[in-house]
């Protein structure tokens, strides 16, 4: 049922660009919520449900968006297939990140995974081979609704997927409480390392489809502001909950295209919206609420209750 809606909904909107009754603006934006929903989700997977605080997402977002860029540009690489490789590439980074910082716990990891987003802005900036502070421009306008429709799609099935299965209730039971999962037998560090590598592999994807939305990327597309912004989607929509994370990700979108001719009071706006919201509702949008296929337009399960139900 839920795969029958998700492709009426990819239909009607694909006839209403067709025929010209969205105009550029407005396809524009769905492609970005497409890009926007995949990151919130794989930080999600990070933040929400592994229980760390990285705020370096747009690091492995420029990785995949670079990566991309250059093999499509340089050397005729299929665009799949270069979108695929730049969200590898940050995989790999997140391996390699990962390791030594997720031993890490709470503002230490927050830190560390901040250095990291800004060493990788920096490099960009300071290697001419892709552009430097001027940036790639001329990146081909390959990403359709289409492609952005498909992948967002699968990024929710799989991790959704991967959160209801063994290794996604291990790093539930992380997030609940680490010293008790050790106990328990589970390898912590592994399942931290292993969630944010699946996160990493995301972003790198969407950087990818967004560098081939806009053309042009620069080093400071790929700033702080960025990973803050994807961390206002997650904890607005709601940590923890998959469902929580697109609803944030919508929203901040459509606030974020309404007040583009207003781009010194995004961030002040961001800010009083999360203020308002951990006043008025601390858990999110949603809450904890998961995210089913099957259940689409009910009311979710929360997490938790899943991993109870299933472990009874």
């Amino acid at each position: 049922m839920g795969v029958i809606v998700s492709l009426i909904f990819y239909g009607v909107v694909q006839v209403l660009i067709t025929t010209g009754i969205f105009n550029d603006v407005t396809r524009s934006m769905f492609l970005l919520i497409g890009v926007n929903v995949m990151l919130a989700v794989s930080l999600n997977l990070i933040n929400g449900i592994t229980g760390q605080f990285s705020i370096g997402h747009a690091g492995f977002m420029s990785v995949g968006a670079y990566t991309s860029a250059i093999l499509t540009l340089d050397y005729n690489v299929p665009f799949v297939l270069a979108i695929v490789a730049g969200g590898v590439l940050a995989a790999v980074f997140g391996v390699l990140i990962g390791m030594p910082t997720l031993r890490l716990n709470g503002d230490y990891l927050a830190i560390a995974t901040l250095g990291f987003g800004e060493i990788i802005r920096i490099i960009m900036l300071n290697t001419e081979y892709v552009g430097g502070a001027s940036g790639l421009s001329g990146i081909p306008a390959k990403t359709t609704w289409t492609v952005i429709f498909f992948f967002t799609l699968i990024t929710i099935v799989l991790i959704n997927n991967f959160i209801r299965s063994t290794h996604g209730r291990a790093c539930i039971a992380i997030r609940e409480n680490e010293i008790a999962a050790e106990a328990m037998g589970i390898n912590t560090t592994l399942y931290k390392v292993i969630a944010f590598t699946i996160g990493a592999l995301f972003a790198g994807m969407a950087g990818g489809l967004s560098a081939h939305t806009f053309y042009v990327i620069t080093p400071g597309s790929f700033n702080f502001l960025k990973s803050f912004e994807i961390l206002v989607m997650v904890v607005l929509g709601g940590l923890g909950s998959t469902a929580g994370a697109i609803v944030g990700a919508v929203f901040v979108t459509l606030l974020y295209t309404y007040l583009r001719d207003f781009p010194e009071w995004r961030m002040i706006i961001y800010s009083i919206v999360l203020i308002l919201m951990m006043i008025f509702r601390p858990g999110g949008l949603l809450g904890s609420t998961g995210f089913s296929l099957k259940k689409f337009g009910k009311k979710g399960a929360k997490v938790s209750g899943d991993v109870n139900s299933s472990a009874s």
